[in-house]
């Protein structure tokens, strides 16, 4: 897996897959709050299957270098 998330896009999904999963928690927006799992996983990872199917990559050092 090459990454294909990074910079900003990986910060964004992070903080809001947190928010959202926070929110499950409290109960605030109710069970569908655990879809926050998908954005903080592909966050942390920094890669993202949808990105890999369509071919974009925000990740901006060394062309989407492997770990």
């Amino acid at each position: 897996m090459t990454r294909n998330v990074g910079g900003i896009d990986r910060i964004l999904r992070i903080v809001i897959g947190i928010a959202l999963i926070l929110g499950a928690v409290s109960g605030t927006i109710g069970v569908w709050g655990w879809i926050g799992i998908v954005p903080l996983a592909t966050g942390l990872i920094g890669w993202c299957p949808p990105y890999a199917i369509f071919g974009i990559n925000t990740c901006k050092t060394d062309a989407g270098k492997q770990d």
